[in-house]
């Protein structure tokens, strides 16, 4: 009997297949065991040394090799289209070991305007200590000014952006980019490999956040960086060994359970959110909605259900927020569940200026992750809350 259940077809496989594989055993076990230990021991001193001469392929310690993460990591490689991934503790750890695998002391970085508050606060306060300073510029600029490109070491972008949610032609960044010798990354986290391949248009690095869509469940904080075997060759051998930022093995394993389900709950959220979002544009109180449709740009096939709209000056954000009764006030977004966060609670923040202050983002803006529930009854919800913060 045929215990291995990982796919050898040569006919093409959707990713929602690719992602159904699971994990080849003697058992015929379709889920990968959690290999929930700090070390694996060996059988001998030769066996040893081996290992350490890189002779044979056995994990030593979980800070660099894990086999539940590497089962996460081989999944998700296949799903972004690229040669092998990382996968981080942590969304921003992602961020800053892509970011941190190119860039030297001195080194010049442009970054897409309304990037995620965190990767902001990494350029603004950790990177500067380097030397590596950061220029921000509008999608417009980046796609249709090549002169900004001079002297760049690395290109950091999202598409479509936080919070805004503008989109960002990555193939002409992408043109220019190579022009000027310069290495290109991108947030994809809102995209997901369902709607976005930023690597086959030539991104260098693909960077995720997982513990949004690819986990899917809001129970695991996780990222992953992915690109080509060049890429990411200062990715695996420098920044995951040596920042001790390694993901652990129960969340890998949460991770390949989010890879299962991330096509179909990706149709499920982006059919959500453009009727809310449609719903919202025809309503009295909504000033202007943000949302990224499929076609927004060359490289965007699909929608996701992240959108953020702006209440009118009729309506007030406080009494909006306290009125819901399905939909949730939270920070982050991509679970199972609805969550808002209204920006002007983000411009409180005591610590230091953030992002939504550098770019001017309305404080009447309100971001809001459209989950799984039924579409209907969430937009019942979000009526009655506008119907209750009307001034």
């Amino acid at each position: 009997m045929n215990t291995d259940c990982r796919s050898t077809t040569d006919l093409p496989i959707s990713l929602a297949t690719a992602m159904a594989e699971c994990y080849p055993n003697e058992m015929g076990s379709p889920v990968p065991p959690i290999y929930q230990t700090s070390l694996f021991t060996f059988k001998s001193y030769d066996e040893l040394v081996s290992r350490f001469r890189e002779e044979i392929d056995h994990p030593f310690y979980s800070r660099i090799d894990n086999p539940t993460v590497r089962e996460f990591e081989r999944l998700f490689a296949k799903a972004e289209g690229a040669d092998c991934a990382a996968g981080f503790a942590s969304g921003i750890a992602a961020v800053a070991g892509a970011i941190l695998s190119v860039v030297k002391q001195s080194d010049r970085i442009i970054c897409v305007r309304n990037i995620y508050p965190d990767t902001y606060r990494l350029l603004e306060r950790v990177m500067t200590a380097f030397g590596v300073t950061t220029t921000y510029h509008s999608a417009a600029e980046l796609e249709n000014n090549p002169s900004i490109y001079d002297g760049v070491k690395l290109v950091v972008l999202e598409s479509p952006v936080s919070v805004t949610f503008d989109v960002v032609d990555i193939t002409k960044v992408v043109a220019h980019a190579k022009a000027h010798g310069a290495k290109t990354m991108i947030d994809n986290s809102w995209a997901t490999p369902v709607n976005q391949l930023p690597l086959r248009h030539g991104i260098d690095l693909v960077v995720h956040s997982a513990s949004k869509y690819i986990s899917g469940h809001s129970d695991t904080v996780a990222g992953v960086v992915s690109g080509s075997h060049a890429a990411m060759q200062t990715v695996i051998n420098t920044i995951v060994p040596l920042f001790g930022a390694k993901l652990g093995p129960l969340d890998a394993w949460l991770l390949v359970r989010g890879l299962r389900t991330l096509d179909l709950r990706m149709e499920r959220h982006g059919k959500s959110a453009a009727l809310i979002a449609e719903r919202l544009a025809n309503h009295a109180l909504i000033q202007k909605v943000n949302f990224a449709k499929a076609g927004s740009t060359p490289t965007l096939h699909g929608s996701s259900g992240l959108l953020s709209f702006e209440l009118s000056e009729k309506g007030d954000i406080r009494s909006f927020c306290n009125a819901f009764e399905i939909v949730r006030l939270g920070v982050s977004w991509g679970g199972f569940e609805t969550i808002m966060f209204p920006t002007k609670a983000g411009l409180q923040q005591k610590s230091e200026r953030n992002s939504l202050d550098e770019f001017g983002v309305s404080e009447n803006l309100v971001r809001l992750s459209v989950g799984l529930e039924n579409v209907e009854e969430l937009w019942a919800d979000i009526a009655q809350a506008l119907s209750k913060s009307r001034l």
